[in-house]
């Protein structure tokens, strides 16, 4: 059972105990005032009371209020207004926008407008850098379009599925767990008149929503009431909707498909080609940036669950009786957030852990699955995620595959709570193993040895008569699944035909169990000399929500500071130059034919140098137009102001991070957004100065040092 703070649990109980004074006091004027011979005196007494009670009461409450906000960091009601406020300027300066939005939209399909697009391409070009390049990946580009049999080997026909509860009245759908989640968290926020019991109740199913079955969370929905949130109608019991879009492949409709829901099938089913391609050497990972489709219940939280998203995906193949990492020690020292199991279904809090005692103490299951956590870990607090506000939480024992030898998810706090934006999992040799059975094509490695040597060996033979007498036209699926079976299942079967005389048997082309009985197979041991080991990889995959990890950015990036003048609050994206959309602004401070050619002679240098950037050309006509009609400021409000403090605010909010003022014909004026601090550079070098500080060579402190600054009294006015 989650733990209630002591101090939140000691209120509690002494507004029952009030609540319970109240009550009675109550209960004795009600009396009082019934009876016939009632002495007025007395009654006056008792009222006074019951105020003095209430008034008690009516404190603890407070304070009550006061600590769950507390608790809570913040009010859902700031959290709410902090959002709009992130999501209007992402609007309005069309980072994104809703999808077909003159149709009214769909939900959980948006557009990335220019700025959107630039942030994105940004975050995966240093994906590629941190990852790709830096472990030597090989790179796929596979279809969307995915036949149905390979997402039947995989098991995303029959288990990609959220659990989903319909409106009896009205058809309307919802996803099960969210509703619990909402309830819980709505009645621990707002009553307060829950016992300390039900609230740590309460917490212990927000710790462990993600472990319950269908059964527990339809007995919990209705154990609480919980009914359809527009209409309060009953709702069904939870039943798994499968999330994928169904099509089919030519124009018979003969061939099903789907759209892929992940990208990782496609690297799975090119194993052999990739592994011959590296050299027929492991580890090797291959790695695939793309588009991936999920027919969501019911999209909510913006970017964040969306139908149709980005994914970058690594497969990285390795050796399943050696998973250490040679560069394990580049991350062993790394300390962060970690929340172990053990702490969440107790009901703790995430704490710090260094990466390398949590791999010696089997916390993290392996070196090669650490080290992904730690490269992880850099990768997003190098974009600009707050390391205080990212952990990394291991997966409940519900939430993890049968197959899966560990699972931890990179979760990032933003106003809708904790977010899942990438998986690292480590999948032992599932895929490839299903895939094998499913295609009859052997996906496996290889280790030759320097020395024959002579091992034990299962023998696996099937007893073709038998099993045709059985499965007739099935024969040669049942076949090929026995020959596939590793050691492990092989000696399992062996135990239960010889104790049993039969066995069930799940053949995966089947979709089905069947039974073996001990006439249909023989299995046994032999010693043979090898000259090679031959056998299936494991897999560890770090999977990246790019546009999740994209909307917590922006929120972890977003201000609001006061302008010169104080009379309102100026937005600004904080963005790393590493992701800034626009590295630089050049603006001509006023009309003039000289400093209009000094920028264009800055903009030419910044495309040679590969530097994105803008010039403020609306300023400048403004500019021309005020120099010949002066009311023309009135007509422009804040985005026609010609201020340079203006100009500066507008790039601000689009979170660029230096701006460049042409001043002069022989120097400039260089910016830095959060510091507002400027510097003075010679025009032939304000190109080498940007583009150093956004490939971060150097630092603004490095700049700061090396150039004279600048001052201007009216610079952000």
């Amino acid at each position: 059972m989650a733990a209630v703070d002591p101090k939140e649990s000691a209120l509690r109980q002494a507004l029952a105990e009030k609540q319970a004074a109240v009550d009675a006091q109550a209960a004795a004027v009600r009396e009082l005032k019934s009876a016939k011979s009632a002495d007025q005196a007395a009654i006056d007494a008792a009222v006074e009371a019951l105020k003095a009670v209430k008034l008690e009461k009516a404190s603890i409450e407070e304070q009550l209020q006061a600590m769950i906000k507390s608790n809570g960091n913040d009010t859902a009601a700031s959290r709410e207004a902090f959002r709009q406020s992130v999501i209007n300027t992402l609007e309005r300066r069309l980072f994104y926008i809703p999808s077909f939005k003159i149709y009214r939209g769909v939900a959980g399909l948006y557009d990335y407008g220019p700025p959107g697009c630039a942030v994105k391409a940004n975050v995966l070009a240093f994906w590629r850098q941190h990852f790709v390049l830096e472990e030597n990946m090989l790179e796929v580009d596979c279809p969307c379009v995915t036949p149905e049999i390979v997402l039947k080997a995989s098991g995303h026909v029959e288990k990609f599925t959220d659990l989903m509860v319909k409106d009896e009245k009205t058809g309307t759908c919802y996803r099960a767990d969210h509703l619990l989640k909402d309830f819980c968290k709505d009645k621990l926020e707002k009553d307060l008149s829950l016992s300390a019991e039900k609230a740590a109740e309460l917490k212990h199913i927000l710790a462990v929503l993600d472990d319950l079955s269908a059964e527990e969370l339809g007995a919990k929905i209705k154990e609480y009431g919980i009914t359809a949130p527009d209409t309060k109608n009953p709702l069904s019991d939870p039943y798994p909707f499968n999330l994928m879009f169904q099509t089919s492949i030519g124009p018979s409709g003969l061939s099903p498909g789907y759209m892929r829901p992940e990208t990782a099938q496609g690297i799975f089913v090119n194993f052999k080609d990739l592994y011959y391609y590296n050299g027929n050497k492991l580890p090797f990972a291959a790695a695939q940036i793309g588009q991936a489709f999920r027919n969501e219940i019911s999209p909510r939280q913006g970017l964040l669950r969306v139908r149709e998203f980005t994914l970058a995906e690594i497969e990285h193949f390795v050796d399943p009786q050696d998973k250490s990492h040679p560069k394990f020690t580049d991350v062993a020292q790394l300390e962060f957030l970690m929340f172990p199991r053990e702490l969440q279904v107790s009901g703790q809090s995430a704490q710090k852990m260094i990466l390398g005692e949590a791999v010696g103490k089997g916390i993290v299951n392996n070196e090669t699955l650490g080290y992904f956590i730690g490269r992880v870990y850099l990768f997003l607090t190098s974009l600009g995620i707050d390391k205080d506000r990212l952990r990394f939480r291991q997966h409940l024992a519900n939430e993890m595959a049968h197959y899966a030898a560990d699972c931890w998810d990179a979760e990032i706090e933003c106003s809708y709570g904790w977010i899942e934006c990438v998986g690292i999992a480590d999948r032992s040799a599932y895929d490839l193993r299903a895939h094998t059975e499913k295609s009859g094509v052997a996906l496996v490695a290889h280790e030759k040895f320097a020395e024959p040597k002579e091992v034990e060996k299962v023998v696996i033979t099937p007893v073709k008569k038998e099993l045709g007498l059985a499965f007739k036209g099935s024969q040669k699926m049942v076949v090929e699944a026995l020959e596939a079976m590793d050691e492990k299942e092989a000696m399992e079967m062996k135990a239960n035909l010889e104790s049993k005389g039969e066995a069930e048997f799940y053949v995966c082309t089947l979709g089905k169990n069947v039974t073996i009985t001990n006439k249909m197979v023989t299995i046994t041991k032999e010693k043979k000399k090898e000259h090679q080991r031959v056998f299936t990889p494991s897999v560890i995959e770090p999977s990246f929500g790019i546009g999740r990890i994209i909307y917590c950015l922006y929120e972890h990036s977003f201000y609001t500071r006061p302008s010169k003048a104080g009379d309102e609050q100026l937005n600004v994206f904080c963005f790393p130059p590493l992701v800034a959309p626009i590295k630089c602004t050049v603006f001509p401070l006023v009309q003039n034919q000289q400093y209009e050619e000094v920028a264009k002679r800055i903009a030419k240098a910044l495309t040679a140098a590969g530097i994105s950037y803008k010039i403020d050309i609306t300023a400048q006509l403004v500019s021309t137009l005020l120099w010949r009609y002066p009311s023309v400021e009135d007509m422009g409000g804040r985005e026609g102001g010609t201020s340079i403090g203006k100009r500066y605010a507008r790039t601000d909010e689009l979170g660029v991070p230096f701006a460049i003022t042409v001043d002069s014909t022989t120097s400039v004026t260089v910016r830095e957004r959060d510091s507002k601090q400027q510097i003075r550079v010679n025009i032939d070098e304000v190109a080498s100065v940007v583009k150093e500080v956004t490939d971060g060579q150097s630092t603004w402190a490095d700049m700061l040092w090396k150039y004279p600054t600048h001052s201007s009294a009216s610079a952000d006015d």
